[in-house]
């Protein structure tokens, strides 16, 4: 199975959990070919298999909930575990969709290693939600999740600046505020899944960062016009504040990248 057969295999699967196991697997198959494994070329589908829940809605329509009260809690948990899912998705679709493009082997391993970790994410969230007597498909859920992926089918440099540079950066963001409410009700397990989670995000907008700034200079394009032209065509909202100026540095995200789009 080449790698790009491999991403197509888990977009495929539409049981969350055999999903996440078979990205888990693929990807530790992976690191053992040292190289060996052809990256090849596969058609990936234009929406990823899902299971039957959760109903996908529009984002105003999700009901919302007390964000102190233990509903809240499940809720966010639940909010969360999606966005991971649609994570181990967008992250092995990258793999495949864009496999036309030569790229270094360095490449397929952030990725990769990225779809892995999102793997390890969803099944962290997916124990979490059982701890509270939930699970994932057991409420609604935003049905906008794949839209980035849809907008950037066609656009490599779109793909990475929409969805590690500005998604997932968007998470450095509001993570924080997440565990201390989880702290504050006293879940030190959750609590110590999403410091997990908190920490390994940051490397993927860190790889995001890394090929975008690559792609730019193999094109001789600049970066940071070439970014702010990019979200403004594909990202359909704006920017919104407070940042987390320090760990976005850290993922080679610099303030004149994401206050220039601030409206």
């Amino acid at each position: 199975m080449t790698l790009s057969e491999a991403a197509v295999a888990v977009l495929s699967e539409p049981d969350p959990w055999k999903k996440c196991t078979l990205s888990r697997e693929l990807a530790a198959a992976w690191f053992a070919s040292e190289g060996a494994q052809d990256i090849g070329r596969a058609e990936p589908p234009e929406f990823p298999a899902r299971p039957e829940a959760p109903e996908l809605l529009n984002p105003r329509d999700v009901p919302r909930r007390r964000a102190g009260s233990r509903a809240g809690r499940v809720a966010l948990l639940h909010a969360i575990a999606h966005i991971e899912l649609n994570a181990v998705d967008l992250h092995w679709d990258i793999v495949a969709r864009f496999s036309d493009v030569k790229m270094p082997r360095g490449f397929y391993d952030d990725w990769v290693k990225a779809a892995d970790e999102e793997s390890k994410h969803f099944m962290l969230l997916s124990d979490r939600l059982e701890a509270y007597d939930s699970f994932y498909g057991a409420m609604p859920a935003h049905a906008g999740m794949w839209q980035a992926a849809s907008d950037t089918a066609t656009d490599f440099m779109g793909r990475l600046a929409v969805v590690p540079m500005v998604l997932e950066a968007r998470g450095l963001d509001v993570t924080p505020g997440m565990i201390a409410m989880f702290d504050k009700a006293g879940d030190a397990e959750t609590v110590a899944a999403m410091q997990v989670i908190y920490g390994e995000e940051v490397g993927h907008v860190a790889y995001g960062s890394k090929w975008f700034h690559f792609l730019c200079g193999r094109h001789e394009m600049d970066p940071k016009e070439t970014f702010h032209a990019l979200v403004r065509k594909y990202f359909h909202s704006t920017l919104r504040p407070p940042f987390n100026e320090e760990k976005r540095a850290e993922a080679g995200l610099p303030p004149d990248f994401y206050w220039p789009l601030v409206e």
